[in-house]
């Protein structure tokens, strides 16, 4: 609680809601940290993210990824496809986005051609396991989120998010 308050300067509801299971918060910490050590660049994995917490509903996520997304000077563009989880600008990031949620929805058992695609878009069967590690780290944020209904915090009003039926 005291490393988040650090870097967040207070400490956001959805981190106090989570921390009553001291356990999943530090498990979420922990592997974020090591998702962010990934070979996966600081853009790529807020794709993920952002990908990840559109699909299972997080407005509270979507809405802290899209101020990441601005303060990183993400294109505009991106982030309005993001947050409207359709197909993204840039070649390379749709094909990480489309993989991303390839294993969602085959829970791994990704077949070899959209295997193929994403590692014809540049990316490694490293940042196929990469992803695979993201997706679990954002779907223990997203799940917790929404089961203690997190609430959005004032900071991030102006990004608020509704999911959408698909």
């Amino acid at each position: 609680m005291a490393a988040t308050a650090k870097k967040f300067g207070r400490v956001p509801a959805a981190v106090a809601r989570l921390a009553t299971s001291p356990e999943l918060l530090n498990g979420f910490l922990k592997l974020n940290a090591i998702f962010e050590a990934t070979t996966l660049p600081a853009l790529d994995r807020e794709v993920l993210v952002m990908t990840v917490a559109a699909r299972n509903g997080c407005h509270l996520c979507v809405a802290m990824h899209t101020a990441a997304l601005q303060r990183m000077s993400a294109a505009p563009e991106l982030v309005a496809a993001l947050r409207a989880q359709s197909a993204l600008p840039a070649p390379r990031l749709e094909a990480l986005r489309r993989f991303v949620l390839t294993v969602l929805d085959t829970t791994g058992d990704v077949p070899p051609p959209e295997l193929a695609a994403f590692t014809d878009a540049g990316y490694t069967p490293r940042n196929a396991l990469e992803v695979v590690l993201g997706i679990g780290t954002y779907t223990l944020s997203t799940f917790a989120n929404r089961l203690t209904a997190a609430p959005l915090d004032e900071a991030f009003a102006e990004h608020e998010w509704h999911a959408t039926a698909v």
